[in-house]
């Protein structure tokens, strides 16, 4: 029998993407949707203005959206995914973790707190344990795993499978799709024909998101990972797939033969959204590029290419799409490795 579950934030770009990738899950069924209170009561077909490259699930869209609140989500839901902005979910989360429910959230807030478990499946599954001490010290019965920023989860697999080699120094420049910003975030007066080299407070979740993802954690405490990473970010005009240039130093010599290797054989996982080979390397140098190499992996693949070797260390790019591997996918997945270990 499907678990039962909700989407907080349901109206929103992230909470549509939910939407579309639960609807058809065998292993969830989508039991409530919320949004905030001009929402309430209407039908998720009226209150969602539906975005989404497929139509909009018959089912969902006769259901009625509630308030997101504690006191209105029915008690039986399994697991609440979370899309709400981070200035909302920071108060409401932890309120839904209080009252008992499960929450796999997409949102930044509490990405960075000592308690909670910052997760990618394939790169730190150990790290969902976590969920016993911050049980234990917050005094919930529910519990909050977050899934990280989009720009993070597309270079930190390709970072993990390098391991291997102890890594020293990261430096990316992250080329990152409008979508990402949400449909009202860039205006097309801002985007068409140009590039923006900057996006505030990106560079630092992609610095500290990655040495946490990273770490590890030894049963009571996470310790993050001493490497040394700084980031550039910009925003350019395509829509989904943000596309990252990255320089990697390390202590022992790697070529690029070897890094290929390492990255391609890298272990997935067997969660249904998990993919087959989670990262995919290119040999022509100019891949992988957004518009085709995005949805490698039904959108939860990383692609990677263009590897060289440099004075600064290897050289690389790597792509994901953004709002689906970066964003809802990261949290459905969550979703599933919080179902198979037995949290909800």
């Amino acid at each position: 029998m499907p678990a039962r579950v909700g989407v907080l934030g349901a109206t929103g770009a992230v909470g549509q993407r939910l939407i579309q990738l639960l609807d058809p899950h065998p292993e969830f069924e989508i039991a409530a949707v919320t949004a905030s209170e001009s929402s309430a009561g209407k039908t998720y077909r009226h209150a969602a203005k539906w975005r989404v490259d497929s139509p909009i699930p018959e089912d969902v869209a006769e259901m009625t959206v509630i308030a997101t609140d504690p006191d209105d989500v029915p008690e039986d839901i399994d697991l609440l995914f979370s899309s709400l902005p981070s200035s909302v979910g920071a108060e409401v989360e932890p309120a839904f973790c209080k009252a008992g429910y499960v929450v796999s959230s997409n949102s930044s807030n509490a990405r960075m707190a000592d308690d909670v478990p910052l997760v990618v499946p394939e790169v730190n599954a150990d790290h969902l344990d976590l969920l016993e001490v911050q049980r234990d010290e917050r005094g919930w019965d529910g519990a909050l795993v977050k899934n990280p920023n989009c720009s993070t989860i597309t270079f930190v697999p390709t970072l993990a499978a390098l391991q291997e080699f102890d890594l020293e120094k990261v430096h990316v420049a992250t080329l990152q799709a409008v979508s990402g910003a949400g449909y009202d975030g860039v205006s097309s007066m801002e985007i068409i024909d140009n590039a923006i080299p900057h996006i505030g407070s990106e560079e630092d979740k992609l610095e500290t998101e990655s040495r946490k993802l990273l770490g590890e954690f030894d049963g009571a405490e996470l310790s993050h990972d001493e490497l040394s990473v700084s980031a550039s970010c910009n925003r350019i005009p395509t829509i989904d797939g943000h596309l990252e240039n990255v320089w990697v130093e390390t202590k022992d010599d790697i070529s690029t033969a070897e890094a290929a290797e390492a990255m391609e054989s890298y272990p997935s996982l067997e969660l249904r959204s998990s993919p087959d080979q989670l990262v995919h390397v290119f040999d022509a140098p100019d891949r992988p590029q957004p518009r085709l190499d995005r949805t490698l992996g039904d959108g939860m693949a990383i692609a990677a290419g263009g590897l060289q070797e440099t004075p600064f260390g290897l050289q690389y790019n790597c792509l994901a799409h953004n709002t689906i591997r970066g964003a809802a996918g990261a949290s459905v997945l969550n979703g599933e490795l919080l179902l198979k270990n037995g949290y909800m």
